[in-house]
């Protein structure tokens, strides 16, 4: 959902891309001669350094389901970041979860009382990528949106270094997360920071 949107925003905005992945030359994506397609498994390290190698910067938006029993993310997060170093590119944009966000009494979000259960498996492997990345000698930024649905951009929303905006609707589109996410590759703004974004 925001891989694509990914794709088609820096493809407009003039960038060439690689877009990697395992299903990726069956998702539609836009045909362009400054896209290249490359299939590949988020684990095989040869292929992830393959597409990597040439890049300036990586944008990581890798899903996962909620029940505990995918690590795509951690384990995902953690090859790219290891091809990355090898390769000597520095700037990575993860896309991650508003568990991992700064709460009360220096606590995450996911470690408050509300905190809903549903949400506790997947901010865990959150965590795990936010924890790979601070290890890591990459010029990174973790965004952190709520609930993401299917939207073109607006370019309305709020955003806040490592926690939620102070007002916020709980929901941001793939489009609008898109946007912000090639925004701050261009601007290198949140180095090393998490960043909070919703309407």
């Amino acid at each position: 959902m925001v891989g694509k949107e990914l794709v088609k925003q820096a493809l407009y905005d003039g960038y060439e891309v690689k877009a990697y992945g395992r299903n990726v030359i069956f998702e539609g994506l836009p045909e362009d001669k400054k896209v290249e397609l490359i299939q590949g498994a988020l684990f095989d390290e040869g292929d992830v350094l393959f597409a990597i190698k040439g890049c300036d910067a990586v944008l990581f938006a890798v899903g996962g389901t909620s029940d505990g029993t995918d690590k795509s993310i951690s384990l995902g997060i953690k090859t790219v970041v290891k091809q990355m170093e090898k390769a000597g590119v520095k700037r990575i944009v993860a896309l991650g979860g508003i568990g991992v966000l700064d709460g009360a009494n220096e606590k995450m979000l996911m470690e408050e009382d509300d905190f809903p259960p549903q949400f506790n498996t997947v901010s865990l492997e959150h965590k795990k990528a936010l924890d790979i990345l601070k290890s890591s000698q990459l010029d990174w930024t973790l965004v952190c949106p709520p609930a993401i649905v299917t939207g073109e951009p607006t370019g309305i929303f709020q955003v806040a270094a490592d926690q939620l905006p102070e007002t916020n609707k709980g929901a941001i589109n793939s489009g609008d997360l898109a946007l912000f996410m090639l925004k701050i590759i261009q601007q290198q703004d949140y180095l090393q920071q998490k960043a909070g974004i919703s309407y």
